[in-house]
């Protein structure tokens, strides 16, 4: 394959009400914790770009939807009818094809860059372009203020009705008798959930977290618990005075996750109003508004996320980071350099930076920096070729990037060595398919499901009209393809996630079988599939049915849950639903 030649990087490296008094807050924080309250605790043709003429891709087809995070194909039977009142909900607006594969084009010298779907990278680079024009500040500086902590709601385990509809019946009645029928070898449905009501345009359900003990999902205006064993109330739903719209999307090590909810109903609300929680007890902790910085660095759409004891609240065109554990604010991730405006962050092991250097000059690009957590300091700064858009973090420990060119027609995966230097680019034919939702006014860089990495190998599933799909291995330090699994069923395989040597994979449902979590070694010749857990045929429709969706494996018991509400009163809408030997 012909390699483009170097380009040099253009520009230069940057450098709820009712709330109990609260005690004086600490000095640009947030409030002290509230005393916890008993029980709660499509390949596009190639075109010519700035790296010279580069050879077209043999994927010149429109890919189909993938394996989930979107509405699937009809099956050969044709549309499914609604089960047992849990109805397909519609396609979710939020939720769009992901990147497909094919061609070949790079920012970086060495390897190719590949073409994608013009329509999902337009969301993403128009999102870039809406958020830095439309999400205009009041010019306030910078204050900390307290804010009303929202109030639990719900009551007592022992009394909860099964299903009553607001995702805290108790489970482990299984009223609907979803273990019927189920044959031997087959895992049991632990519990069923449905959502809360939604209004009519939809609701986001966003972040799915699981402890030990507790399973936490947030839903339109509610967190809820369940065991994770039986379903029962861990403890009572928290309902929040406005919609939800962002969380933390990892736990901390602690237990800790961070939920941000609207400050009003308008169309100018903004989502800046946090409350951080405990997921084990339910109890309330620290909570406060996110101020607006300058102007355009307004507040109405945030992103959250975790490192080690950081929070880092990323607005339009800054970031402030706060400890998770007290709210204290710690400091801003401002303007620095050649006009570079930081605009997302991504936590995890290590702190990544995003920023838009040089805006509607010629000098225009991103670049890429890992921070201090605790200081912000910057340890490296990348500059992206001019013309290329970081739209995703696949990992950031090792940090791998997805990204976008101008003319959203092609994609290039780089991951980078710990000094911020190019490590290796994706150097392959396929055509991937992980899961990524959009958004048009942020870049929300950990949107991406159905993508594993450990510290040598990518996992990227492909994508698959029909049949079955394969999961590709890459090796981290060259690029190129080391080994493919295909899914051991007629249906799409996706990752989950790396665990002890293996790479932990979801084999979705069919119209007529139950779903898989299979495990496959990722050292030595073998590669095969091993199923860990079988999910029953009897609820194969309702499995298949969570188009918007997040999954996990943990501990021997499978998760699946919505993302998406469609706000449909006709039918109960699916929460979430457990799975166990």
């Amino acid at each position: 394959m012909t390699q483009p030649p170097e380009q040099p990087p253009s520009g230069g490296y940057g450098a709820p009400p009712n709330q109990p008094p609260q005690p004086p807050s600490p000095p640009g924080g947030f409030g002290a914790p509230v005393p916890p309250q008993p029980g709660y605790g499509y390949p596009q043709q190639q075109q010519p770009g700035p790296y010279g003429q580069q050879p077209t891709g043999p994927y010149g087809q429109p890919p189909q939807p993938g394996p989930y995070g979107r509405p699937q194909q009809p099956g050969p039977y044709g549309q499914q009818p609604p089960y047992g009142g849990y109805g397909y909900p519609p396609p979710s607006p939020q939720f769009t094809p992901p990147p497909p594969g094919g061609g070949s084009r790079n920012p970086f010298k060495g390897r190719p860059a590949l073409v994608i779907a013009a329509a999902v990278a337009g969301l993403l680079v128009v999102g870039g372009t809406v958020w830095a024009v439309t999400s205009g500040g009041d010019g306030k500086k910078p204050v900390a203020e307290k804010s009303d902590s929202p109030t639990p709601s719900g009551s007592s385990a022992v009394d909860d009705p099964a299903n009553p509809g607001d995702g805290s019946g108790d489970g482990g009645k299984d009223p609907e008798d979803l273990n019927a029928g189920r044959k031997s070898g087959e895992a049991k449905v632990l519990w069923y959930k449905e959502a809360p009501d939604a209004p009519g345009s939809g609701a986001d359900a966003p972040g799915m977290w699981i402890t030990g003990k507790t399973a936490v999902k947030a839903a339109y205006k509610e967190l809820v618990a369940y065991n994770v064993g039986n379903g029962n109330p861990t403890w009572p739903t928290i309902t929040f005075p406005q919609k939800i719209c962002a969380v933390t999307p990892a736990k901390s090590a602690n237990g800790k996750i961070v939920v941000a909810y609207e400050s009003g109903v308008s169309d100018n609300a903004k989502c800046n109003h946090l409350q951080q929680l405990d997921l084990d007890t339910g109890a309330k902790g620290w909570s406060g508004i996110v101020p607006d910085g300058d102007l355009f660095d307004s507040a109405i759409s945030i992103g959250l996320s975790v490192t080690g004891k950081t929070l880092m609240v990323g607005r339009g065109e800054s970031g402030i980071a706060y400890d998770l554990d007290t709210g204290k604010k710690l400091y801003e991730k401002k303007k620095y350099g050649a006009a570079c405006f930081p605009t997302a962050f991504a936590g995890g092991a290590k702190l990544i930076s995003v920023a838009s250097c040089g805006a509607g000059s010629s000098t225009e690009h991103d670049e890429v920096q890992e921070l201090d957590p605790a200081t912000g300091k910057a340890r490296w700064t990348k500059s992206i070729p001019k013309g290329w858009t970081v739209a995703r973090t696949y990992s950031v420990d090792p940090v791998v990037l997805y990204m976008t060119d101008s003319d959203d027609k092609h994609w290039n995966i780089s991951t980078l060595k710990s000094d911020g230097s190019v490590r290796s680019q994706v150097d392959s034919k396929a055509a991937f398919a992980p899961s990524c939702g959009s958004s048009f006014l942020d870049r929300d860089l950990q949107g991406c499901q159905g993508v594993a990495v450990d510290a040598t190998t990518l996992y990227l599933p492909t994508d698959a009209t029909t049949g079955a799909n394969q999961i590709v291995a890459i090796d981290l330090a060259t690029g190129k393809e080391k080994w493919r699994v295909k899914s051991p069923a007629s249906v799409s395989m996706v990752p989950i996630k790396v665990q002890g040597g293996k790479l932990l994979a979801y084999v979705g449902a069919s119209y007529d079988a139950g779903g898989q979590v299979v495990s496959v070694p990722t050292a030595g010749s073998s590669h095969a599939t091993t199923t860990l857990l079988r999910m029953p045929a009897a609820t194969a429709k309702i499995e298949s049915s969570f188009f918007s969706r997040d999954i996990d494996y943990v501990d021997g018991r499978f998760y699946i849950s919505s993302t998406r509400l469609n706000g449909n009163d006709d039918t109960k809408e699916k929460l979430m639903l457990a799975y166990g030997k």
